[in-house]
């Protein structure tokens, strides 16, 4: 079946959050995220921040070196995930085949309105129109007949950019790309491949079964036929699932440290957020790690209450994390799912910036390999 997919995504989402609520703050470097002289670590920087150098991510101490006229403020997340749910009721206005990938993006599967005779572009200009209107927030849109290719082409304008890319010119627009603009490629995978002389997504897909699995492994045939527009992956809607999660995979490889437990504590808000839109508790929290040489595992938790409060799950996924880190270790991947899923009455969200804690008496560890 012939797909339309949409991919969405909030403009420097948190810091515009800030800056609509915060007048004053408009047109100003915004930077959120914990204290410079705590270790914080940048949340999402603004685009006026942006032309600094600062990037999420950053160590706050180093984003106010980069940029010392910069505010500061901290995170909100019972305002973003407010913000989230009035842009994900707009998605689903539109078609109920929407899956939030986290508080600011989300892919939507438009094929019945295109089938029906509807232009894609057409219909990606008026989500942006809507949710502008609703919340005076900028969404750039890439559309194309994969996630792969509609996640590229959303990048590719930001902020309040539009893409549209036409069936049967995936692999023309991919080609001249530079191979890091492919998903799941990050700074060491693309070191590696420059040196085999693989520069661009088009190097990529004129590669051979045999030399990208031995150039990247057990995923390397799937990574090539992303670089030539092959992704047959569909909508993931979150009615379909028996687990609520979300994950990153990070532009370079992360050791233990505040950027991954700051990495670490935005996903367990994300997946604190989906569970209660989704009015569901878990009894069970799984973390799960890629490390740099793309070996991958899981841990998980089981706890005698369920848990949908943003703060339990920080404090059991980070010490699931204490249980199993250890020096030298470099992680290109850090995801945390919700399962064994049981109904609560829906209630708003309860949000906590506290610094996450070592699990308790009440945590029942057990420990399984998740294939890579």
């Amino acid at each position: 079946m012939n797909r339309t997919i949409i991919h969405a995504d909030l403009d420097a989402f948190y810091a515009s959050v800030e800056q609509l609520d915060r007048p004053e703050l408009r047109g100003r470097p915004v930077v959120v995220g914990g204290a410079p002289e705590g270790r914080g670590v940048v949340a999402a920087a603004s685009y006026e921040a942006r032309v600094f150098g600062v990037r999420s991510a950053m160590p706050m101490s180093r984003a106010v070196r980069l940029c010392p006229d910069a505010v500061r403020v901290p995170p909100r997340f019972d305002r973003y995930g407010e913000m989230s749910r009035r842009v994900m009721a707009i998605f689903r206005a539109l078609t109920p085949l929407v899956e939030p990938l986290s508080l600011d993006e989300a892919f939507l599967d438009i094929s019945g309105w295109v089938q029906d005779g509807a232009d894609p572009g057409a219909i990606a200009a008026e989500l942006k129109r809507e949710v502008k209107s609703a919340t005076q927030l900028t969404l750039s849109v890439g559309v194309g007949s994969s996630k792969t290719v509609a996640k590229i082409a959303s990048d590719l304008k930001k902020p309040d950019g539009l893409v549209v890319v036409l069936p049967g010119t995936e692999a023309a627009f991919l080609a001249p790309l530079p191979i890091r603009a492919l998903w799941g490629v990050g700074p060491k995978t693309e070191r590696g491949l420059v040196l085999a002389g693989i520069r661009t997504i088009g190097d990529l897909a004129r590669r051979s079964d045999a030399d990208a699995e031995r150039l990247l492994g057990n995923h390397g045939t799937s990574l090539r036929d992303m670089a030539r527009g092959i992704d047959g992956r569909g909508i993931e809607t979150e009615r379909e699932r028996k687990s609520v999660g979300a994950e990153t995979t990070f532009a370079r490889d992360l050791p233990d440290g505040p950027e991954l437990r700051a990495a670490l504590n935005r996903i367990a808000a994300e997946v604190a957020d989906r569970l209660d839109r989704a009015h569901v508790k878990a009894q069970t929290v799984a973390l799960k790690l890629r490390y740099a040489n793309f070996h991958t595992i899981a841990r998980q938790a089981s706890v005698k209450s369920p848990v949908s409060d943003v703060g339990e799950i920080q404090r059991i996924a980070a010490g699931l994390l204490d249980a199993v880190t250890e020096s030298g270790d470099q992680f290109r991947l850090l995801g945390i799912q919700g399962s064994r899923l049981v109904e609560h009455a829906p209630q708003s969200a309860l949000w906590d910036d506290a610094v996450a804690a070592r699990p308790g008496d009440d945590a029942d560890q057990s420990a399984v390999d998740a294939p890579p």
